[in-house]
């Protein structure tokens, strides 16, 4: 029986041991976890703070686009503020590209209509009938006729 009771005692022993061996790894594990909760919310902040400051940076890029925009028509008046627009200055400019090409085009246009519908000034200069068609003896007739 002493023997039984020094084998208990052994196995007592190392389940006390292996008890205080899975204590230290749970406290372990949740020290890690919270250590990595805490990583985590760190991160989370970091993201929106990110965030924030893209939203920023993106209206102050729209802003930015929106003043280029106004500098250009000023500086271009002849270009129809409708026809450009964008929210990046590259898109501004693609679209003032096109603005000036369509400026052009209408006028080259109402050029070409102006030069069609153009007069000379003043009235034709008066030239009697063209009487090099007819032959030497209706020139005759009509000679005659006239005097």
């Amino acid at each position: 029986m002493d023997e039984e009771v020094v084998l208990l005692e052994e196995q007592l022993a190392a389940a006390h041991a292996d008890l205080e061996r899975l204590q230290a790894q749970l406290e372990e594990a949740e020290a890690a976890r919270e250590s990595e909760a805490s990583e985590a919310a760190t991160l989370r902040q970091e993201i929106e703070t990110l965030r924030e400051e893209l939203a920023t940076a993106a209206e102050q890029a729209k802003w930015t686009a929106q003043r280029y925009r106004d500098a250009v028509l000023a500086g271009e008046p002849d270009l129809p503020a409708e026809l450009v627009s964008g929210d990046t200055i590259a898109e501004i400019d693609a679209s003032v590209a096109q603005a000036r090409q369509t400026v052009a085009q209408i006028r080259q246009h109402l050029e070409q209509q102006a030069q069609a519908l153009r007069v000379p000034a003043g009235a034709p200069a008066r030239t009697g009938p063209d009487f090099s068609a007819l032959s030497p003896a209706e020139k005759i007739r009509l000679g005659l006729q006239q005097t």
